[in-house]
C-alpha cells in the first residue's frame, strides 16, 4: 500500500517536464500551486472544444478534492490572465492526476511500488524504449520493473534510469483501485485529525 506519511513538501522536482508553451504555463503557475500546498503533476494544452488547458495537480499527501480543483482554478486564472501565455481562447480544466496517473516524481514510483506501470524512455534501455511491468524496486537513480511481457532472450527484470524517462503512467488494475482508495481514505483521516488538533 502506498505510504503517504513521508510525502514531500512540494519541492521535489519532476522527472518529466513539459516543453514549449506547456513548459511556459507550468513555470507561470507552479509557484502559486506550491504556495497553496499543491504539487504540479502536468500541464497540457489540448485542441479539444476549441482549446483546453489541462492542469493536473495534487496536495503533497496525494489527495485532490473537487474543492481543491476549484481553489486552484480560482488562484491560477488571474495569474494566467496577467501573463497571457496562450494567444487564443481556451477552457481551463483543473483535475487530480486520477488513479491511472502520470508518474512524474521519484516519490510517485516509491508510493506506487508493487503496481503495474507502462513507460517510455528517451534512449534505448536494454535494446528497448517501451516497457510495461510491476515496479519491484526504486533506487536513487532509477527503478526496476518485473516485466509482464518478456520476449525470447530478454531478462524478466529491467532497471530504468530516471534520467532516461520520457513518459510513465500507472496501469489501471483492481489492486491499484483498492490501494488508491485505501490511500485516499488514510490521507483524508490524517487531514481530519490534523484539523482537529489545529482547532484545539
Amino acid at each position: 500500500m502506498p505510504d503517504l506519511t513521508n510525502a514531500d513538501n512540494g519541492n521535489e522536482p519532476r522527472l518529466i517536464v513539459e516543453t514549449g508553451l506547456d513548459q511556459r504555463v507550468a513555470a507561470i503557475i507552479e509557484p502559486t500551486l506550491v504556495g497553496m500546498g499543491f504539487r504540479l503533476v502536468r500541464v497540457r494544452l489540448m485542441n479539444q472544444n476549441g482549446a483546453t488547458l489541462q492542469i493536473m495537480a495534487e496536495r503533497n499527501d496525494g489527495t485532490m478534492t473537487v474543492q481543491d480543483c476549484e481553489a486552484v482554478s480560482t488562484a491560477i486564472s488571474p495569474v494566467l490572465d496577467v501573463e497571457d501565455p496562450i494567444d487564443k481562447a481556451y477552457h481551463l480544466e483543473v483535475s487530480s492526476p486520477g488513479i491511472d496517473r502520470p508518474m512524474v516524481r521519484k516519490s510517485d514510483f516509491e508510493r506506487w511500488q508493487g503496481h503495474l506501470v507502462k513507460c517510455e524512455t528517451s534512449i534505448l534501455v536494454d535494446n528497448r524504449k517501451r516497457f510495461r511491468g510491476k515496479i519491484v524496486e526504486v533506487g536513487s537513480d532509477g527503478f526496476t520493473l518485473e516485466r509482464d511481457q518478456v520476449a525470447y532472450g530478454e531478462e524478466p527484470r529491467v532497471t530504468v534510469p530516471f534520467s532516461a524517462l520520457a513518459d510513465a503512467k500507472l496501469i489501471l488494475t483492481d489492486d491499484l483501485i483498492r490501494d488508491a482508495l485505501r490511500a485516499d481514505k488514510l490521507a483524508r483521516a490524517q487531514a481530519a485529525n490534523q484539523n482537529d488538533e489545529d482547532e484545539e
